[in-house]
């Protein structure tokens, strides 16, 4: 294991830290456990996210924060109106703590491995709110069975920064279709989705199928994570020489159906899973696209570092069975 060269960095940082003799002493004065501490509080900036994501209560993170504070002689973070900020020299710490942690989790804890019905892990996931709908209610059922103690917090964030929040460790699992994932992530496939599109029930314009030219005719919402002009079907529409009219684009899938129902003339075209769903309560039909869409891969993905993560690999596998066997709704029942 490499982990003295990068206790050398921390103790750099520590007001006492140049001399060997000086490291080893302040060695003796530092308490390990601090550094997960640290480590949490780096990449949370929260002492309740911290807390949280440790399995520990508030008052014991914030006497952690004050021991390191007086080890490291700095406040290490200042309170913004944005949360807790981290300080120069706590900025300096981020990456060799980050190093640790790696080496303890990847090179020690994998020896005593993970023990999901004891453990008190917060995982974290990174997904859309399509993919909440899609993913977390049959993800929770088996993290319940199986990891009895163990909770859930998702995040959505953009496409740019899921790399950085996988490596740093403040997202365990990237899940769904991310079109342009960095080439250094680990992906896995999990099922394979397609496109359907969406019109409202009241709707009297369109019949029991869409043609082309109401297609390309009527007014369309578009969903974009990024919040841009630019869906996963746009290149096929313009090799095919199509133009949409796109009336709204929005970031958000869940607020679709609201706006159908409420603006009979809309349409769109969404993941069959989520027209699945949205067409339970009567208000939406599905319909087949009159052009062939390609189907997508859902998967999730992680970074190297965590590769060999206990509770990571762990929570992959059970994300693996959970859609070992998944098949997405057939286009006749989740019409019916």
């Amino acid at each position: 294991m490499t982990l003295m060269p990068r206790m050398s960095a921390i103790h750099a940082a520590a007001r006492h830290a140049t001399p060997m003799a000086s490291i080893d002493s302040n060695l003796k004065q530092l308490d390990l456990n601090l550094l997960g501490v640290l480590d949490a509080l780096l990449r949370e900036q929260s002492v309740t996210r911290a807390a949280d994501s440790l399995g520990m209560t508030q008052s014991a993170v914030s006497h952690s924060l004050s021991r390191l504070r007086t080890f490291f002689d700095d406040s290490l973070f200042v309170k913004s109106s944005q949360g807790m900020v981290a300080t120069r020299k706590a900025e300096l710490l981020r990456q060799p703590v980050m190093d640790i942690m790696a080496t303890v989790r990847q090179q020690v804890l994998a020896e005593a491995g993970f023990h999901p019905e004891r453990s008190r892990r917060a995982f974290v996931f990174a997904m859309t709110d399509a993919g909440e709908l899609v993913f977390l209610p049959p993800l929770l059922t088996k993290l319940r069975q199986e990891a009895p103690h163990c909770t859930v917090r998702t995040v959505q964030v953009p496409i740019e920064q899921i790399e950085g929040l996988l490596a740093s460790g403040e997202v365990d699992l990237a899940l769904g279709s991310i079109r342009s994932a960095p080439e250094g992530l680990y992906r896995q496939r999990l099922f394979l989705n397609t496109f359907v599109t969406i019109v409202s029930a009241s709707n009297t314009s369109i019949g029991d199928s869409l043609t082309m030219e109401q297609f390309q005719l009527m007014p369309q919402v578009v969903v974009s994570l990024e919040g841009k002009p630019g869906t996963a079907y746009d290149k096929l529409v313009e090799e095919q020489g199509l133009e949409r009219n796109v009336f709204l684009t929005t970031p958000h899938f869940l607020v679709v159906p609201l706006l159908l129902e409420r603006h009979p003339d809309l349409i769109a075209t969404v993941p069959m899973e989520l027209a699945s769903a949205f067409s339970k309560y009567g208000t939406l039909r599905i319909l087949k696209p009159p052009l062939e869409l390609p189907q997508f891969a859902l998967s999730q993905h992680w970074h190297p570092r965590f590769h060999n993560d206990p509770a990571v690999s762990w929570l992959r596998a059970l994300v693996k069975r959970t859609f070992e066997h998944y098949r997405e709704p057939e286009l006749e029942a989740a019409a019916k």
